[in-house]
Formats: structure tokens, sequence, C-alpha cells
């Protein structure tokens, strides 16, 4: 339009031509000026809304605290953590919108509000990024962190909420529509309009406001579902009765019921005594069962929601039934009694407080139904107990069990606690002790070594008294050739709680010194 040679009159017309362009071009940025003015205005409309109703849900909360404070108190926890970050972010942005609006003529007027000097000012200095903008990066990074960190430390929330905070607060660098890598925070502020720039600002409130409500709300609905799962569900037999005779057919059905432990009643009430004993959300129960016969158990439960009181009743039965009148005899260690050794042993009758219990070497031993049996003098192989007493209304009934005599398992010779074939530095042989155990023996006893011999290759067989080498022994040793093996044999050995029993021969232990 410009080349060539044109009359006066055509360089007139293009002149002409060129302002209207740019009253039009005028004209139409100051409508997406004010856009951007009005859209600011419906943002901070619906942020003040949503913060609202963020804090209603807070309050909520911590009024379901005080109803139930095991089960929403870690909710409330975590809750408040994502408010604080949300809150702190959000007080950032506010300010950095009012230093903004502080270089405007009038923030009402959004028309005059279309130079980019004052946030390029602050955010990009020379080309580079600003303190500033650092800090407003950190700020960024800080809340994006802080809440995606929080919700993935949540397993009831879906692991998509905080991929959603990781993006919709991503502050990588980006592509352009020509394909240029940018970095974020030039390509979404640099150069822009400051009624832009605010509105932008704004938008980033509203994506706080709203991620805060959707974490608060996958919390809350996190919560809902593991309590809804089946896995906090059990199968429960429910019997038409507690009681059934053989012959009878059993009659119930099978109910699902759910536990959670964090679950407390207000007030429990059971036949007239109110119950304190809560555990994993169940009330224990522990009260006599009285007299045979049917018996009722009834009372409530007393729950706090809102301000009322709900009342769930208790209604049930269990019948008490007459004790068996067969005898209960066990052998505490197993269905063997064992010489030179005292065998626990519980005895008893099912319904009858006490009982006549004989068998050699059987006396009573502490509490009701303890006894101890000490077999070492029976030279039989089978001890028989009997068992007698009277049921409450006169009967007498009596019982009897056999039970197997064994001798104690032959020991084993051990040196330093260490038996069979070993290798051992000469000078630790020395001056270590000998010993005696019994491997896989159910009774802890303890075994006093009295004497044994030592035998070296090429020297006389030396006998010691005690647990340890005496001094021919130690001369004897140290006579030995490296890798040579001394034989510690006919070991001689006793129980500390009976010394007249006497034990199998004891297996020797072989040493090979190793120096």
């Amino acid at each position: 339009m410009a080349g060539g040679k044109l009359s006066p009159r055509q360089k007139m017309i293009n002149l002409m031509y060129l302002v209207f362009i740019a009253m039009m071009a005028l004209n139409m940025s100051k409508e997406v000026l004010s856009a951007f003015g009005l859209m600011n205005e419906k943002l901070t409309q619906s942020n003040t809304i949503s913060t609202e109703r963020n804090n209603a849900f807070m309050a909520g909360l911590a009024e379901k605290v005080s109803e139930q404070p095991e089960k929403y108190t870690p909710l409330k926890e975590k809750a408040d953590q994502i408010s604080a970050l949300s809150n702190d972010f959000n007080a950032y942005v506010e300010q950095l919108k009012a230093e903004l609006l502080e270089t405007a003529d009038d923030p009402t007027d959004y028309e005059t509000m279309d130079k980019p000097d004052a946030l390029n000012t602050k955010f990009f200095e020379g080309g580079k990024l600003s303190a500033s903008a650092t800090e407003f990066l950190e700020k960024i990074s800080t809340y994006r962190e802080g809440v995606v960190t929080a919700i993935r430390s949540v397993k009831e929330v879906d692991g998509q909420v905080a991929n959603d905070v990781e993006t919709t607060f991503d502050t990588k660098d980006v592509k352009d529509r020509s394909g240029v890598t940018k970095n974020w925070l030039n390509y979404n502020f640099e150069g822009f309009p400051l009624v832009a720039s605010i509105t932008k600002l704004t938008q980033m409130q509203a994506d706080v406001k709203t991620t805060e409500s959707k974490v608060l709300s996958a919390l809350l609905a996190g919560q809902q579902a593991s309590e809804l799962s089946f896995s906090n569900y059990e199968a429960i037999v429910v019997a038409d009765k507690t009681a059934f005779f053989s012959g009878e057919s059993f009659k119930g059905r099978i109910v699902l019921g759910r536990f959670d432990a964090t679950l407390k009643p207000t007030k429990v009430l059971v036949n007239g005594k109110e119950q304190t004993d809560v555990q994993n959300g169940q009330i224990m129960l522990d009260f006599p069962a009285g007299n045979v016969g049917e018996r009722d158990v009834a009372g409530e439960l007393e729950f706090k929601e809102g301000d009322s009181i709900v009342k769930i009743p208790i209604k049930s039965s269990y019948t008490v039934i007459p004790r068996p009148n067969s005898a209960v005899i066990s052998a505490d260690k197993m269905n063997v009694v064992y010489r030179g050794v005292n065998n626990p042993m519980t005895i008893s009758i099912p319904g009858v407080p006490n009982v006549n219990a004989s068998a050699p070497g059987l006396r009573k031993s502490g509490g009701a139904g303890k006894y101890v049996m000490n077999v070492t003098t029976v030279r039989a192989r089978e001890v028989s107990i009997k068992v007698s007493g009277k049921l409450a209304n006169g009967t007498t009934v009596s019982d009897s069990k056999k039970f197997r005599i064994k001798d104690i398992p032959r020991p084993v010779g051990t040196v330093r606690g260490e038996d069979g074939s070993i290798k051992m530095a000469r000078n630790a042989l020395g001056i270590s002790s000998i010993g005696a155990i019994l491997p896989d023996f159910d009774f802890d006893i303890k075994l006093k070594v009295t004497g044994f011999k030592f035998k070296v290759e090429g020297q006389p067989t030396v006998s010691v008294g005690g647990g340890r080498l005496n001094a021919k022994a130690k001369s004897a040793l140290k006579k030995a050739k490296r890798g040579s093996s001394v034989q510690i044999i006919d070991i001689k050995a006793q129980l500390a709680t009976n010394s007249g029993y006497k034990l199998k021969k004891i297996s020797p232990v072989i040493v090979e010194l190793t120096n």
C-alpha cells in the first residue's frame, strides 16, 4: 500500500485506512480488557462462595470430632493441614494482587489497566526472574508439594486427587503455539495487560479453593468408603437359642456385623448397669451368668448425633445349663510324666468345685486344680490318676486317666555351651567350662557337672573333678598338636533339683584345636 508512486489523494486515503484499522483495534482491546475485568469479578464472587462452603465443611467436621473424637480426629488433623496450606497461599496471592492494583489509577476502570509494566517490573528484571518472581514460584511449589504429600499419606483418598493438584499447579516449562519452550512464569505473565494478570491470579485463587474443596470432600468420602468396606464386616452366626440338646436341629441365621474400632457410644446400659469397657468398638460384657435357666440381656446404646441422642435397644438372651459330669485331666507338658522332675498337672471336673485326685507321687500345688506329680520311684511304665467329686445335687462323679512314665532323655556334653564336634583355640578350651544339657526337653532343668575325663592324643587320660580343666588336664592340653582332637568323655552330672536321680550316660564332646 505504500509502494510505488502514489498521488497525494491516494496517500491520504491509505493513511485514513490505517487510522481506521488502529481505531478498530483500540476499541476491540478495550472490550477485551473489560471482559477480563468482568471475569475477575465473577471469579472473586465464586471464591467467596467457595470459602464459605469450605468453612462450613470444617465447622461440620469439628462437630463430628466432638461426637466421635477417635473416628474423626485424624481426619480433622489432615483437613486442618490442607486448610492451613490453602489459606497461606491464598493470602499471599491476595497480597500480590493488592500490590499490583496499587499501581493502577482506578482499579475499577479495566480499560485503563492495559499496561504490563507493574508486573513486568516486579517479576522480570533485565530479562531475568526477580527475587519476587522466585518467591512466587516457591510459594506455588510449597503449596503444591504440601497438599500432595498430605493427600498421599491418606490411604482412603484416591491418588488421582493428588495427580490433579500436581497438574493444576505445575510450573514446569511450557511450549507456545510456535513450539518454542518458555519459562512458565514468562509464558503466563510477561507482557500481559495488568487486568489479565490480576484475573489469572484470581483464577489461581479459585483453583486453590476448588482444590481445598475437592480434597476435603475426598477425605470425607474416603472415610465413609473405608467404613462401608466389606473388610470391616464379619459374618456372625445368630442361633435361635444359645444352648441345644443332643438330637435337636440347630436353627439360626447368619448376619453381617460391621466393626469399627473408632466408634464409641456415649453411654451403654446392660441389665440396668452402665458398661464402660469398650475395646476396638466392642462393648465388653462381664457379669455373673446366674442360675440354670434362660436369662435375658437387655439395655440400650446411646450415641450423640448433632443436638440429639440416638438410642439403640439391646435385646438378647442366653441359657445357663448344668455343667458336664465328666472329668477334665490334662498334663501341662504333654500326655507323659517324667521321672526325676515335678510334673505339673491340672485336674478338675466341670461343675464340681472340689475334687479328690489320687495317684502315686501326686500332691496338690497352689490354686484350685493344680497338682504336681513326681514318679521318680515308680518303676511301672504307666500310672493312673483317679478323680472323684460331687455335683450340686449330691451325685458322685468319677473318672481316671493313664499317663506314660518316661526317663529323662540322654543329656549331651558341652564346652562353652556348644555340643558335638567343635573347633576351638587351645587357650579358650583351657578356661572354658564343661557342661551338660537336655536339648529339646520340655522341662527347664539345670544340670551340674561333677566330673569328666580329658583325653589328648598321645597323652594319658586325665580324670577331672568339677566342671573345669584342672592343672593336669591343662598340662596335657599344652602338649596337644595343632589340629589334633581333644576328647571330653565320661561326663558325670546330676540334676540341680534332684541329685539322687541317676541320669543316662552323657554324650561326649570332641574339640579340634585350631592352634
